[in-house]
Parts: structure tokens; sequence; C-alpha cells
């Protein structure tokens, strides 16, 4: 399993993933995100599922914008072309994965700008090749774990809100799915483009730069809990006498 982000905001877009890789009984380390940063054409994938089908897509995918880079000019292209080189996988693979009792199973997210983009753009690309933006109504996107980072996400993050405020919640979402789950952890690496800029900032954070952020939310978490203003739920304590049953 994995853990991928995406969060579009007014303000541009915040990219994190994990780097963990389950094989098994072992855990390894694996970048899952892939930066192009070129002049007024920059963009970013981070990829979940099985690895060798990923790999395979990446290399392909990799190739083709040696090649044929400059000849795309908005980000839907770029995204189209990976949808591609994943069907052209499926094609080679598919039944052999399959046969072997695994899935094909392959979901990218995609952000950046392109030169004639008007805004940086964020997709959700399936392993079917078909894909969706993502948008100012639901502005994030995870693949992976999904479950434990969604709720910190709808309860805090909003299109409007600062990049400074998204990166927050992103890890937040991102540590809320670390403690839950055993294949998923740090290091993680973040990724940041802000509107027009069209560069990638690329950061790597290790367990060790990030653990105070984690304990200085579980204690705001545990003192929020005692806190809260639940003198209604007392009256879980106050029933009527219980009816005991002599039969």
């Amino acid at each position: 399993m994995t853990f991928c982000l995406g969060i579009k905001t007014k303000h541009g877009l915040i990219g994190l993933s994990d780097t963990r890789i389950t094989s098994g009984n072992e855990t390894t380390t694996s970048k899952k995100v892939y930066v192009v940063n070129k002049k007024k054409h920059s963009f970013f994938v981070m990829t979940s599922g099985l690895r060798s089908v990923r790999d395979k897509a990446i290399t392909y995918f990799t190739e083709v914008i040696e090649q044929q880079d400059d000849q795309f000019n908005k980000l839907y292209k770029t995204v189209n072309e990976l949808g591609k080189q994943i069907k052209r996988v499926a094609q080679e693979d598919k039944d052999d994965i399959e046969q072997s009792g695994l899935h094909f199973n392959l979901h990218a997210i995609i952000g950046g700008q392109l030169q004639e983009d008007q805004e940086p753009k964020l997709y959700l690309l399936y392993p079917q090749g078909n894909w969706i933006e993502i948008r100012k109504g639901t502005p994030f996107v995870i693949i992976g774990n999904t479950g434990f980072g969604n709720p910190v996400l709808r309860r805090s993050l909003d299109y409007d809100e600062t990049l400074e405020f998204a990166i927050k919640s992103a890890f937040l979402a991102f540590d809320a799915t670390r403690i839950s789950s055993n294949d998923v952890d740090f290091p993680i690496d973040i990724v940041i483009m802000e509107n027009n800029e069209y560069i990638i900032k690329e950061t790597r954070f290790e367990h060790n730069e990030l653990v105070h952020i984690s304990d200085f939310w579980n204690s705001r978490l545990k003192k929020a809990v005692a806190d809260l203003p639940t003198d209604v739920l007392n009256k879980a304590f106050q029933s009527k006498e219980a009816q005991i049953d002599e039969r």
C-alpha cells in the first residue's frame, strides 16, 4: 500500500507521498514522485499500485517525455500520454499478472502547469487510462491508503486556504494514515507549485524532522477531547434504574 495526496487551492498545488514499499515480509524505501521542471513547463506524477506496473509504465512514459515533451502544451495532454503508457503495460502484462492472483492496478496523481494552461492543474488517472480533474468542490485526492486521511482533509481543507495551511493539512492526513497503517511511513516527499511560477519545489522530510508536529497534534487532540462541551452526554450515566430480569 502507499499514501499519495494531491491538493489544489486557489494559490497553487501541494503533493505529498510516502516512500514505503512492502513486498511480503520485506520493507524498502522508494521514491514515488516523478518531477519534470522546464521553462514554463513543469509537472509531477505520483503513483500507487503494483510496483512492477508502476516502474514499467513510468519507464515508458519517461522515454516519451525525453523525446516528445515539447509537443505537450497543456497538462491534460501529458495525462493522456501517461494513460496511453499504462494501457500499453496492461496489454503486455495484465493477463499474466491476474493469472498469478494479483490485480492489475495503477492510479496516478498528476499536477502541474504547462505553457498554455491558465493555472496549475491537478488530475487523477485511473488504471483504465481515463481521468478526472480535481477542482474546487473537493480540492484534494488521495490514492493508495485513502481511509484515514480523508476525514482530516474534509474537516479542515477548503479551496480558498493558503498553501501554508494546505501543507499542514496534508501532513496531518499522512500522519493519521501512518499511525493507523503499518505499510505507510517516512520519509515523505513534498512538492509545491505556486500559481504561474512554473516550478516544482521538491523536498524530502525524515521522521526526526517532523515528529514534534505529531507530538504537538496528539497533545492538542487529547486536550480538545477533554474540553468538549458534552454535558448532555452525562445523561448516559443517569439512566433510569435498570430492569433486572429475575427469571
